[in-house]
């Protein structure tokens, strides 16, 4: 006896409704609400966890027996792994399918999440953060991808505004919330939190896409690309972390990682850009918007993790704020991003691009140099001002500088420049945040050596006074005089610093205006790289 569907293709006739295949157009989830809540709460989850940890360092660093450099590498680690990861996530949908790729991503992001958590040393925190990282990689791309997929076209822009708004909502969260879980129960908590958020958005999504149709391939794989890229990568941030505990080129640590990290990057340029189907389309950068504003949001970015960075450990270490005190004086940053983003992605496209990046340079780089003017006795409120301040800036940054970069890309080159540009800025990220963390330690042993010596030079009148001042106590008398040229010492580094990156805003100016308009909206093609 023969089936409907034979009886359909011996008669020459198309597929009836009970036998077509459905289109991947044509799915819906049961309940697409559930479905974006699972989905929203992954990418919560993801974006939560390049912040939480940031007001948590001096106290991991503390339980952890780790120095202050060492404790950046809980944030660094993650970040050059996810970088690594990124490219990777193309490749791996189109190998296993974007259901299972986000079902078996968000479980390991949980598993290594719960080893961060379990970690009793320095080392096993940073590889348990470094595995979390790849894990995270294809996290945020992939759940893009599905949430699109599970609106019609004439929705696809409410999908897109909810994970705008969770991606600015989340690095907000991470700070106040890992103050918050620092202070009344322990730094661990920071991490088991995503068990419970992770296991129930996996499930979810997993039971409401199931039936997604997906066309698998096995793609070519571009293994002389990747191995270079994570050999490279990976000695040049390894190298950044050791190298002032290593005493830089003094040590055969850093000279064979540098030496590894040159040849590493080399051949990887090289195969990259004469490659068929390299892993990184860095033939990109022939386009002169692409070029131009990728350079921008690079070094954009990176003075501002950087500043994500030093403010909570400053505020810890020379203010004595506790960690959730440090979280809500840096939280402010979030609140004008988080209003005005539906307004510049509505009217941006009203203006000239150029002239509201430029707007949010200039914003970021006054907000840099007023903490250059910054001393011990300043204020929470200024300080949370400051901050407020600086978040016109993120308001006016991202999405122009996305936009400009993308402009002059063909459409089927978009989702490749997206994901270029969104490697590029988490390495820039990274490696800004070890290189501020160093001439931080730089600046302030610089200082303390040259304050000591000034004090030695003191009268004995004054070095009375100093005594007196401790009690009549010699070494008491020390110890806090040790303490107040420490703090001063770092204070003056922290401003040296600050400046420094407020003339990084302003030079980042120039990237901008290297471009040249109508820089056309590109719809739907950040698909790898929004946040």
């Amino acid at each position: 006896m023969t089936t409907l569907a034979e009886q359909e293709e011996a008669a020459g006739l198309p597929p009836g409704p009970e036998t077509r295949t459905p289109s991947l157009a044509d799915f819906r989830p049961p309940n697409v609400p559930l479905t974006t809540l699972g989905l929203a709460l992954a990418s919560f989850m993801q974006v939560l966890d390049t912040t939480i940890a940031n007001v948590s360092l001096p106290t991991i660093s503390g339980n952890l027996g780790g120095s202050a450099n060492q404790a950046t590498w809980v944030i660094t680690s993650f970040a050059v792994s996810t970088a690594i990861a990124l490219p990777l996530t193309g490749w791996l949908a189109r190998r296993f399918g974007e259901r299972k790729l986000f079902m078996w991503s968000t479980l390991g992001f949980v598993f290594a999440s719960c080893l961060c958590g379990l970690a009793h040393s320095m080392g096993l925190l940073v590889t348990a953060r470094a595995l979390q990282g790849l894990l995270a990689g294809p996290m945020y791309p992939v759940t893009q991808a599905l949430l699109l997929s599970i609106y019609p076209p004439a929705k696809r822009g409410q999908a897109i505004a909810i994970l705008a708004m969770v991606t600015v909502v989340a690095p907000i969260a991470g700070p106040i919330l890992g103050g918050w879980i620092t202070d009344n129960y322990s730094w661990e908590w920071i991490f088991f939190i995503n068990i419970p958020i992770g296991i129930f958005a996996s499930t979810v999504v997993g039971r409401q896409l199931k039936g997604r149709p997906e066309k698998l391939e096995k793609p070519k794989m571009d293994y002389i690309g990747l191995a270079t890229l994570v050999l490279g990568v990976g000695a040049l941030q390894i190298l950044l972390d050791l190298g002032n505990d290593e005493d830089w080129f003094a040590s055969h640590t850093i000279v064979i990682l540098t030496i590894v990290a040159a040849i590493s990057l080399a051949v990887f340029v090289i195969w990259e850009l004469t490659d068929k189907d390299p892993i990184v389309n860095l033939r990109l950068f022939r386009h002169r918007n692409f070029a131009a504003g990728t350079a921008a949001m690079v070094v954009a970015y990176g003075a501002f993790f950087s500043v994500g960075i030093l403010v909570p450990l400053w505020l810890q270490r020379n203010l004595g704020y506790t960690a959730i005190w440090a979280g809500f004086a840096t939280a402010p940053i979030g609140i004008l991003p988080v209003l005005l983003t539906p307004l510049v992605g509505k009217y941006a496209n009203r203006f000239d691009l150029r002239i509201l990046a430029s707007v949010a340079f200039v914003a970021m780089s006054m907000t840099s140099f007023l903490r250059s003017g910054f001393n011990l006795e300043v204020d929470f409120h200024t300080i949370a001002a400051v901050q407020l301040f600086q978040g016109l800036g993120v308001a006016l940054f991202f999405m122009p500088v996305l936009q400009i970069l993308l402009s002059d890309l063909a459409p089927h080159e978009i989702s490749a420049g997206s994901g270029l540009m969104t490697f590029l800025r988490t390495l820039g990220g990274s490696f800004a945040a070890s290189l501020t963390t160093y001439a931080w330690s730089e600046r302030g042993a610089f200082h303390h050596a040259h304050i000591t010596e000034s004090v030695s030079r003191l009268d004995p009148a004054a070095m009375q006074h100093l005594v007196q001042y401790g009690g009549g106590d010699m070494q008491r008398s020390a110890a806090v005089l040790e303490r107040m040229i420490s703090n001063q010492a770092a204070q003056i580094g922290f401003n040296e610093i600050f400046h420094l990156l407020g003339i990084i805003f302003l030079v980042v100016i120039a990237f901008v205006w290297l471009a040249k308009p109508p820089f056309a909206a590109k719809i739907g093609g950040a698909a790898a790289g929004g946040h």
